[in-house]
């Protein structure tokens, strides 16, 4: 079936220009320039993807990601920024959005960014699909529950954001082996664009201030001077799934 996607964008040029090639890539396209309608749109169909701006006249996209989280964790959010302050970008990933693009944007890396965003929720809509790698992994006191999304800390549960979730996964499972920014990009977000590596920091650091008793003395992601990331190794094996 073809995905449904949701395009709040008031820009009318980019709204058609973004609904073209969404269309070219097989989606069923709902477009609209103000959020309030937008919102209205995911009451009454929720989509598999939302296209959504930082900035509009009504509702700003901030508003509107946060709602969808609140209701959905399985639906792909793309914000588009105006703004090139970092604060703003991450702001945005914060409160869920799984990706952003700062305006003016390739089509190719739009188009790009769009077919990571299935790859990935088809791959977390599909519990079960590979029985080893729904398998929970424990790791000191962490508890990951790939089947459920879910992540405890000593029995507590901890809220991460889909993006965080998928990062913490790509180490969990791979205790010990480093991975580079570019590897976590390509892995985690689906694309290696060069400059993006900032993305990948922004992450580890908020991931590690929820799953971290002192994020500056961490103990699950660590940090591997002039390389990247790596997953603890923990005694007994734990940290395998």
């Amino acid at each position: 079936m073809p995905k449904r996607a949701l395009v709040i964008e008031d820009d009318p040029d980019l709204r058609r220009l973004i609904t073209l090639h969404l269309e070219d890539l097989g989606c069923e396209v709902v477009a609209t320039a103000a959020g309030r309608d937008g919102l209205e749109q995911l009451e009454a169909a929720p989509p598999d993807l939302v296209v959504l701006d930082l900035m509009l006249p009504d509702l700003d996209g901030l508003e509107i990601c946060r709602r969808i989280r609140e209701r959905d964790t399985w639906i792909g959010v793309l914000m588009l920024t105006a703004r090139s302050s970092e604060a703003d970008r991450v702001l945005g990933l914060e409160l869920g959005a799984d990706d952003y693009l700062t305006k003016p944007f390739s089509v190719l890396e739009f188009r790009a960014r769009i077919k990571a965003l299935f790859r990935r929720t088809d791959a977390i809509r599909a519990p079960g699909r590979d029985g080893d790698l729904q398998e929970t992994i424990h790791a000191g006191e962490l508890t990951i529950d790939p089947s459920r999304r879910q992540v405890l800390r000593g029995g507590e549960e901890i809220e991460v954001t889909a993006r965080e979730f998928d990062l913490l996964m790509a180490f969990a499972r791979h205790p010990g082996q480093v991975f580079t920014r570019a590897q976590l990009l390509d892995q985690v977000w689906g694309y290696g664009h060069e400059g993006y590596e900032h993305t990948v920091n922004s992450h580890i650091n908020r991931l590690r201030g929820k799953i971290e008793r002192d994020p500056r003395k961490p103990r699950f992601i660590l940090t591997v001077w002039g390389v990247g990331y790596k997953f603890g190794e923990f005694e007994g094996g734990e940290g395998c799934p």
